[in-house]
Parts: structure tokens; C-alpha cells; sequence
């Protein structure tokens, strides 16, 4: 059981802190509301993976390619209009405490949801990487099978959970200046993130066999 713990600890770092359209929420997030709006978006896969783990392990690499090249484009171009929405909101926006209003903790968590269902990034991972690595563990000891998924998603999680803490606590020291181009940055980057989703879904690139950083 020890060495599939391991591996879902590790492949679980590698996925938490890598830059991606979750990552970029959350960071937003946690500029606007703060700890608690950020941790709400941190645990978003614990909601939002349980159909992408199941579907995997069932089919095992049986989905079309042609489905994720859809949820790609799909996910790609909702990503981009995210990024647009928070640049523009970045020019009025004012810091916490200034008069400032977070959005809704149901809207922010449902967004959320919807990007990492529609993130291709998930399904590969699970495909490719994480449904045969359970799958041969299950079939060794049901326990071992359970400790890396247990792992994975503990740091998975766990890293976004410290990232959502850090930028909540250094929020405030934020100018309105300074608080309006970090957010109009962090909508940038999500429009970024959108585009090359889309041209992923456009012109897919074959994801690498044991690649960790995929999942984001």
C-alpha cells in the first residue's frame, strides 16, 4: 500500500501547484473573497471528478478522442470568456474592505464546477495516467488502490487549500491600484489558459504517458 500512497502523493503535487484554469479560479477567488472563497474553489475536484475517475476506470482509454477534443474547445472557450469577464471587472474593481463586493459563494463554486468538468485535463490525466495505475492496484489489494486515490487528492487539494491561505492573508495589503492589476493579471492569464485549452481541442497534441502536470 506504501508505494501507491507515495506515487498519489507525488503525482498529486505535481498536479496541485501546476499553473491551470482551477489554479488561475482560485487565485481570483481568493484576491475577491478571501481564504474561505478560495478553499471553496480548492475543493471543487472532490466534487466535480467523481463521474471523470469512474467513467476512466470503466472505460479505460475507450473515449473517443474526438469527445475530448470537444471538451477542450467547449471548456477553451469558456475559460476565455471567464479571463474577459475578470479583466473587465479589474478596472472598477476596488480591494476588500474598500467598498469592494465578492461574488456569490454559489456562483463562484458552480464556475468552478463547470470548468473542471469541461477541462479535458481531468480525463487525460485519468485515462492515461491515474485508471491504470488504479486498475492494477485494485487488482494487487483493493487497499492499495484507495491509498493513492486518498493520496492524490489529500495534496492535490491540500496544496490549493495553502496557495487560496497565502493570497487570502496578503490580500489586504493590497493598494486599489495595485489590487486592480494583480486581478486584471489573473484574468489574463485565464484568458491565456482558455486559448491554448482551444487550440488543444483545435489541434491536439498527444498528451505525454506519465505526465502528472496535465492535470490541472
Amino acid at each position: 500500500m506504501l508505494p501507491e500512497l507515495l506515487l498519489g502523493l507525488g503525482l498529486g503535487l505535481g498536479a496541485g501547484v501546476t499553473p491551470g484554469a482551477l489554479l488561475t479560479l482560485i487565485i481570483t477567488a481568493s484576491l475577491r473573497g478571501g481564504f474561505r472563497a478560495g478553499m471553496r474553489l480548492a475543493c471543487v475536484p472532490l466534487l466535480s471528478d467523481l463521474p471523470v475517475v469512474v467513467l476512466a476506470v470503466t472505460a479505460m482509454g475507450a473515449m473517443p478522442g474526438a469527445v475530448v477534443r470537444v471538451l477542450s474547445v467547449v471548456g477553451g472557450l469558456y475559460v476565455v470568456y471567464l479571463g474577459v469577464t475578470t479583466v473587465r471587472e479589474a478596472r472598477t474593481a476596488a480591494p476588500p474592505g474598500s467598498g469592494g463586493t465578492a461574488p456569490s459563494s454559489r456562483g463562484e463554486l458552480l464556475r468552478g464546477v463547470v470548468v473542471n468538468v469541461l477541462n479535458p485535463h481531468p480525463w487525460l490525466f485519468w485515462i492515461a495516467v491515474g485508471a491504470p495505475l488504479f486498475v492494477s492496484a485494485w487488482h494487487r489489494a483493493p487497499t492499495s488502490a484507495l491509498a493513492f486515490v486518498g493520496g492524490f487528492y489529500l495534496v492535490l487539494v491540500g496544496s490549493k487549500i495553502a496557495l487560496a491561505l497565502a493570497i487570502g492573508a496578503g490580500r489586504h495589503r493590497l493598494t486599489p491600484r495595485g489590487y486592480r492589476l494583480v486581478l486584471g493579471a489573473t484574468g489574463v492569464l485565464l484568458a491565456g489558459v482558455g486559448l491554448v485549452l482551444t487550440l488543444r481541442g483545435v489541434v491536439p497534441v498527444p498528451p505525454p504517458p506519465c505526465c502528472a502536470g496535465g492535470r490541472t
